[in-house]
């Protein structure tokens, strides 16, 4: 079992200690966002677990806790989003220096392979042109040369929920043809910086640039990092969008909970709301800011690894200080 931890929310950035307490209590509570009576028990096990995935825009206060992770066992990848916008666009997110800083930093301890880059979303108004987009992917594609070996990119998608927050910033939805040009220049760049470009979710065929469909959720990533193989590989994720070439995970996040406030965020339906949610989250819960209610049906669906042989293997690096 791969746990997705989270498409719905930043969990390495607000919700750490919550994490470190599930996994140290070995199960997690999560509402079927669809169903919100279903409440699913998951077990949290280095029997159960094939690795986590880390969703994340700014994984600083994460840091601590890696050398916990590291010696319970379990295998682990960051999936760091680093975008060139400002706070008109991303208000919650800190200074992108400051966010090249961490990239560089969490790199250095797990290693490039793990920190995976995602140039996500790209974002086209009169103002965020291509050419400024090129720019910009140089800029960022240079500071973080070497810290990592493959960047996913992807097009901003107008969903319902956003629409109304992106309309005063006009966006524009480009056509194949300008994805296209702009993937290849992408690519080009990329490569000089020993960086493979990858799109994700996207229909367009860049392959004769190089380009490939990328696995945000890799099982082949996952076996090089824990040096396992996953017993018969694993299944597409038929939950996620049809072009999505993720494998099955279990996301163990809640929606409105992330405060990054990012005006994209398909996650958050109102800002507001996710607020509140912080703020009235409770660490020790085992439900990412909520509880168990007298209506809910908690159920324990199968779960095992999928692992041939699981082992646990000895990561090692140094980490920073918890107390800076």
């Amino acid at each position: 079992m791969i746990i997705s931890a989270s498409r719905r929310s930043d969990i390495p950035a607000f919700y750490g200690e919550w994490f470190m307490n599930r996994l140290r209590a070995g199960e997690v509570l999560v509402r079927n966002p669809m169903q919100p009576k279903q409440v699913s028990r998951i077990v949290l096990s280095p029997e159960t677990v094939d690795a986590f995935v880390f969703w994340t825009k700014n994984p600083a206060a994460f840091l601590p806790y890696l050398q916990e992770i590291d010696a319970m066992g379990y295998p682990y990848y960051f999936l760091f989003t680093v975008t060139p916008y400002g706070t008109d666009i991303e208000p919650g997110i800190p200074d992108k220096r400051q966010i090249v800083e961490t990239f560089r930093r969490i790199s250095g301890m797990i290693g490039p392979e793990r920190t995976v880059w995602r140039y996500d979303p790209i974002i086209l108004t009169p103002e965020l042109t291509p050419q400024w987009h090129m720019r910009a992917f140089g800029r960022l594609s240079e500071e973080l040369s070497g810290s990592t070996e493959r960047c996913i990119v992807s097009f901003f998608d107008e969903y319902r929920k956003v629409k109304n927050r992106m309309r005063h910033i006009h966006c524009v939805l480009p056509d194949k043809t300008v994805m296209g040009a702009m993937a290849e220049q992408f690519a080009r760049t990329a490569q000089e910086r020993n960086i493979t470009l990858c799109t994700c979710s996207e229909d367009i065929d860049l392959s004769c640039s190089g380009i490939a469909h990328s696995r945000c959720i890799d099982s082949e990533l996952l076996q090089r990092i824990s040096g396992v193989t996953l017993r018969h590989g694993v299944k597409k994720d038929k939950s996620q969008r049809r072009n999505c070439g993720c494998v099955e995970s279990r996301d163990i996040g809640s929606y409105d909970t992330c405060t990054h406030g990012c005006l994209y965020c398909y996650a958050v339906s109102d800002h507001l709301d996710a607020f509140r949610s912080k703020s009235d989250g409770d660490s020790s819960s085992p439900m990412l800011c909520d509880r168990v209610r007298k209506s809910d049906t908690v159920t324990t669906p199968r779960q095992s690894s999928r692992a041939a042989q699981h082992q646990q293997l000895p990561f090692s690096f140094d980490l920073p200080n918890p107390d800076l």
